[in-house]
């Protein structure tokens, strides 16, 4: 059976004003079904609209884009002139488009192409591999040239300590000069070099504390091992535990006077890894330790995992560090040396008062506090802290790095608070003496460097007046 649909079509041939009039014209579409004729519908006011032939499909004065659904030799559509069915009832010709579709994506392509360049195509049938899904690592270079003996010099022990790269055991030297010998054996897995990167940064830290050696701050390294599986750096075992532990057992923070004594060994230890050229970047409690459990123990700077070597006037860009000690230009992807020198500014105020300058629950909360916030000093203890110990920390925490202070003017300005003008002057050129001709002095030709010492004496001693 077909159906009917019903439209009113208003005529105006005898309206002049437009408007519609009394009588209607009643069209009727006849929709039938495949196996029935079709027959145009009577209208209303009697005998066939006069619009259509029987005999010829539907064509209007003014031709439409759209073909009639009724096929050539069958009673045309009883529409009006220049009126085409619904799109809905007949197909849409692409050809009266500017663009018929939206083009095609290259992205197949490109990644087909490259899979084939990369011979990287798609996996034969068959059984799946147990390490599908783990990136190929068989470009990465994983031998480090290390020296292979480490069970044959050294019995390790048990772990002592745990990181993000690594961990850390005792262990005993069996012969050679660390015959039975208390030492520490940083253990990097090869497993977790992933990636190329990876692999730099322990060629770079083995790297630096080859070149920081020397100084009675700085954890002292003996050698580096490797095997198939595990990178080893054989360093000096510090049995004090760390600075966080002795702020936690002094009920959470040190005396004006004692708490001097510890930011004079860190900016002494940092100090001299600024003029090798060295930004530490990760600097807080948890890496210093000390070297024994006395009160007056040395205290030593370890984990260079997060350092790098820097030269005058540059500046880096990649985030690295711990939150609550990371400095504002750190996040801003710009910093320098400087960065280390906030870090002790954050280590100094927890020392004094016991509590973190920029806390919040979140680390981007912490982020914000450091980029907006500025440390409170009117809480307790601080009305009983000196003026001078204040004015030291405000300076070590400038947010603008430009205005810090740094390591060497640092430590002559805390010395300054100890000692008078010529003990501080000789202990400047004692820490001097230190560095010899290396440091920052790499920089310049050889035949210069036997001046530098001399000019930085000078400069420190400006420094302290």
């Amino acid at each position: 059976m077909g159906q009917c649909y019903g439209k009113t079509n208003p005529t105006a041939e005898n309206d002049p004003n437009g408007e519609h009039p009394s009588t209607t014209t009643i069209t009727t579409t006849v929709v039938s079904s495949p196996n029935r004729a079709q027959t145009p519908a009577r209208s209303s006011g009697g005998g066939w609209n006069g619009l259509f032939k029987s005999s010829t499909p539907a064509r209007s004065s003014n031709p439409s884009p759209w073909p009639s659904p009724y096929p050539h030799g069958v009673s045309a559509s009883p529409l009006p002139p220049g009126v085409s069915p619904s799109p809905a009832r007949s197909s849409t010709p692409g050809r009266f488009f500017k663009m018929r579709f939206a083009p095609p994506s290259p992205a197949k392509h490109i990644k087909a192409s490259l899979a084939k360049r990369l011979g990287r195509g798609k996996p034969k049938p068959g059984t799946i591999p147990e390490d599908e899904g783990v990136e190929p690592e068989q470009s990465l270079n994983k031998t480090f040239g290390y020296s292979k003996n480490l069970g044959a010099k050294y019995e390790l022990g048990v772990e002592v300590g745990r990181g993000h790269f690594g961990h850390t055991c005792s262990a005993r030297g069996k012969k050679g000069e660390l015959k039975d010998q208390p030492v520490a054996v940083k253990i990097i897995s090869k497993a977790k070099m992933t990636t190329a990167i990876a692999i730099e940064d322990v060629r770079r830290e083995v790297k630096i504390l080859k070149a920081l050696s020397g100084h009675k701050n700085l954890v002292k390294f003996y050698d580096a091992y490797e095997d198939s599986n595990n990178v080893y750096i054989v360093m000096e075992l510090c049995e004090g535990g760390e600075l966080l532990d002795r702020i936690l057992s002094r009920g959470g923070k040190y005396a004006e006077e004692d708490a001097k004594v510890i930011v004079v060994q860190i900016l002494s230890a940092v100090a001299f890894c600024h003029l090798q050229g060295v930004v530490h970047r990760d600097l807080k409690p948890e890496n210093f330790l000390f070297a024994t459990k006395r009160e007056d123990a040395d205290m030593k700077l370890i984990d260079f995992g997060l350092s790098d070597f820097i030269r005058p006037e540059e500046r880096l860009n990649d985030i690295v560090g711990s939150a609550y000690y990371v400095a504002p230009e750190v996040l801003h992807r710009s910093y320098s040396l400087e960065a280390d020198i906030w870090s002790i500014g954050v280590i100094t105020y927890i020392l004094l008062c016991g509590s973190r300058p920029f806390w919040a629950r979140t680390e981007s909360g912490i982020f914000r506090a450091v980029l907006r916030a500025d440390p409170s000093f009117d809480d307790l203890p601080w009305p009983s802290v000196s003026q001078e110990a204040k004015d030291f920390v405000k300076r070590l925490l400038n947010k603008d790095y430009r205005k810090r202070m740094s390591a060497v003017q640092a430590l002559c300005n805390l010395t300054s608070l100890l000692l008078s003008a010529v003990t501080r002057c000789a202990l400047v050129k004692f820490r001097l003496s230190l560095y010899g001709d290396c440091g920052i002095m790499y920089y310049f030709p050889t035949s210069k460097r036997k001046l530098m010492p001399l000019l930085g004496y000078f400069f420190e001693l400006f420094g302290c007046l």
